[in-house]
């Protein structure tokens, strides 16, 4: 693979995430050991520094939400394990948080530019703040990028694996500001006789705007009867003020 298209960012949305084995806090782990698994995967500039840290923390106290989801948090930086141990063990001396997943120690940069975490108007091995959602099959689902100087919000990655989780159950879309439990975007007609069907549907359950935009409450969202999904959406409320 050609060095300056993984500087640039090769790898795109719905293709296969990169494959990888490497040193983390945890042990050695591979992409294939999270065959199943949804994964977020999440790079950081360097340990020790502040914006960092807050991330991890945060990440940390989210971690029961996403294993509800069936999602394992990873993160990677061009750190060595024992910087890495250090880091950890700082924050639980600080904090009593214990980092309750693994971090990738990405020596070599080599991941890094797999995925095209390096910035090249930075330097050759500052990475800055990647996120990429693997869903089950191991397909890259979505990528965030943030600068270095600004933190992630962790309740929107949590919102976004849900999001396309569902999405995915239902065959529907999200619209804008979705959060669990609400009504999802059905998908548009393809047919002028499934377009007059919608438009006859629309004005019997006034669910729409328009044929091209009806909505429809998720049948499968993962959570089971309507308690479940109103305990859930108290979980949510909950989740943001503790994240």
């Amino acid at each position: 693979m050609d060095y300056e298209v993984m500087m640039n960012g090769n790898v795109k949305i719905g293709q296969p995430a990169p494959k990888f084995t490497a040193t983390t806090t945890m042990g050695n782990i591979s992409l294939d050991d999270y065959n199943g698994k949804w994964i977020v995967l999440f790079s950081h500039p360097g340990d020790f520094t502040p914006v960092c840290t807050t991330e991890m923390i945060a990440f940390s106290k989210a971690n029961p939400y996403f294993e509800r989801l069936n999602t394992s948090l990873i993160g990677i930086s061009i750190d060595s394990n024992p910087s890495h141990l250090a880091w950890v063990y700082d924050i639980y001396c600080k904090t009593g948080i214990i980092i309750p997943f693994p971090i990738i120690a990405d020596r070599s940069g080599e991941i890094a530019r797999k995925y095209g975490m390096i910035a090249s108007n930075i330097s050759n091995t500052a990475t800055v703040r990647n996120v990429f959602i693997i869903d089950d099959k191991q397909i890259i689902r979505a990528i965030l990028v943030y600068p270095m100087n600004i933190g992630r919000n962790i309740p929107e990655i949590l919102r976004i694996v849900r999001a396309l989780q569902v999405a995915d159950d239902n065959q529907q879309m999200a619209p804008a500001n979705w959060n669990p439990c609400e009504p999802m975007i059905m998908p548009m007609p393809q047919t002028f006789s499934e377009l007059q069907s919608r438009i006859k549907q629309i004005n019997n359950d006034r669910n729409g705007m328009s044929w091209y935009l009806s909505f429809k409450q998720p049948q499968r969202c993962q959570l089971g009867d309507e308690n479940r999904c109103k305990s859930f959406e108290k979980d949510v409320e909950e989740e943001k003020k503790q994240i």
